[in-house]
Order: C-alpha cells, then sequence, then structure tokens
C-alpha cells in the first residue's frame, strides 16, 4: 500500500484526543512484571478516541468511557466524550461510521452518543462476548454488561458489520484483525497527507510493549498478542506505516502536532 500524496482524496486528518487518564504502577499494567527484573514504579495510563476526517467523510474509532465505567473502576474523567469530540468539530449525531477496535468499556461506553452511524467490528470480538468464557473473571473485569448488551442491540437492529481479517470500510482506511489483546482485536490504518497512520488501539497499549516484548496485564491469548507486535513491526518494516498511535501512552500527543487551544488534549497528523 503506497503512502497517499497530499493531493489525493484518500488523505485523512487523524486527530488523536484524550479523554481520561489514571495513575497506576508498572506491575499493574505489565504481564508478570517481576520476570524482567525491573524495579516496580508510578506509571500513566491515558484513555484516548480517534477521528478520521477527509474531504466530506468523518470516522470516529472506539468511544471511549462512559461516566458509570469510569466511576466503577475509579478512573478520571477529563471530558465526556461527545463534549471533546465536539470541541474537536465533530457531531456525533452526523457521524456515519464507528470503527470498534474491542469491546472493553474504555471503547464502548458511548455507543449511544450515534444515533444515526453504522458500527464496523471483528465477528471474532462480538462472539466471544457471547461465549461461555466471556463470564470469566479475568475477562469479565474489562467490559460492563450492560454496553455489550447495548452492543448486541444494535447487531440485532442491523446497525453493526463484521468482518474477519482485513477489510477497507472507505477510500484509504484499512482495518486489520490482530488479536491477542482480546480474540477481535484490530488496528486501524489511514492514509495522510504525512504517510500512513496506524491506530494500534490496545494491540499496543504503550511504546515500551512493542519495543521491549512486553504484554499488557489484560489479554485473553498471550501468544496472539507477541504475534500481533510482530505483525505490527512488519508493517513498520514494509514501509506500509510511518507513524504509530498507542492505545494508551501518555507519550502519544507528545509525538505529534497539538491542534491549537486543545493542547494537551489533542493532537492530529496530516489534514484531509
Amino acid at each position: 500500500m503506497s503512502t497517499a500524496p497530499e493531493s489525493s482524496p484518500t488523505a485523512h486528518e487523524v486527530v488523536i484526543a484524550r479523554h481520561g487518564s489514571r495513575m497506576a504502577s508498572r506491575s499493574e499494567v505489565f504481564l508478570n512484571y517481576a520476570h524482567y527484573g525491573r524495579p516496580d514504579a508510578p506509571i500513566r495510563m491515558d484513555y484516548f478516541v480517534w477521528v478520521l476526517r477527509s474531504a466530506g467523510r468523518t470516522i470516529v474509532v472506539d468511544t471511549g468511557y462512559s461516566r458509570e465505567g469510569a466511576r466503577s473502576r475509579g478512573r478520571e474523567v477529563l471530558s465526556d466524550v461527545p463534549a471533546l469530540l465536539a470541541r474537536i468539530g465533530v457531531d456525533c449525531a452526523a457521524v456515519p461510521l464507528v470503527i470498534i477496535t474491542h469491546a472493553h468499556y474504555d471503547h464502548i461506553g458511548n455507543l449511544r452518543a450515534f444515533p444515526n452511524a453504522r458500527f464496523l467490528i471483528a465477528r471474532a470480538e462480538v462472539d466471544f462476548w457471547n461465549s461461555r468464557n466471556a463470564g470469566k473473571p479475568l475477562f469479565e473485569h474489562s467490559v460492563e454488561s450492560e454496553e455489550i448488551a447495548y452492543l448486541n442491540g444494535l447487531v440485532e437492529a442491523g446497525r453493526v458489520d463484521f468482518f474477519a481479517g482485513e477489510c477497507r470500510p472507505a477510500a484509504g482506511v484499512e482495518v486489520i484483525e490482530v488479536g491477542g489483546h482480546t480474540p477481535g482485536q484490530a488496528v486501524v490504518l489511514a492514509q495522510t497527507s504525512e504517510g500512513p497512520v496506524l491506530l494500534t488501539s490496545d494491540a499496543v497499549h504503550y511504546y515500551e510493549e512493542l519495543e521491549a516484548d512486553m504484554p499488557f496485564t489484560s489479554v485473553t491469548d498471550v501468544v496472539g498478542m507477541y504475534d500481533a507486535f510482530q505483525t505490527i513491526r512488519d508493517l513498520v518494516a514494509s514501509g506500509r506505516v510511518r507513524h504509530l498511535v498507542s492505545g494508551h501512552d501518555p507519550e502519544t500527543l507528545e509525538r505529534f502536532s497539538p491542534i491549537p487551544g486543545l493542547e494537551g488534549t489533542a493532537a492530529r497528523i496530516g489534514a484531509p
């Protein structure tokens, strides 16, 4: 896949918007952290939603957590997601497509805010959260039952499109199923005027995960997570990805151009 030139109608502006944050410890976020022989230390985790904008089209990637999801886990709400999106010029009621990378509480907490959208998600993801293993404590703690029920309601209403492997929901946008973190974990590749951008979502929570082969603590398939790391490395090495956007690393916003008036809250790559 070639880099879309600046004049290409498939070139997007990618917006990264931070809606939440929390403090944790390294031993809480990296799986079996004691195995690495490193001292424990505080670490911040940020929570983002992403927007892909091109001429005449806006796509939202994930919807962050709700106030209820935040309250039950002691998460800080820096901004309600619909209000945050409005600040960057996105009217949730006018969004035609929401890509769901996976169904954890901090990614599907505001589906109701998009009354006219269709939703795209890997078939394996929805199947898993309706399987006999979904209620196991190691998995159940990452979801809100009401939010899964609402997602199922969207499926029943015919507003959800499924994919397996890879799909291209719009020109210049590719969604790739990588698994690992969850059975249907997906990443999103978007063409921009500054080169291809990969939104890793929770396939890479922290850049350190990818750099040091350190899986995140919440995972359904550890081997699958290692494989997802390698898939992403291969995409970068092949030239298909120029900019890597992590799912939760506070360093993310610092790597890209801040949006005036929203410094520390939102950054962008490229222009539509």
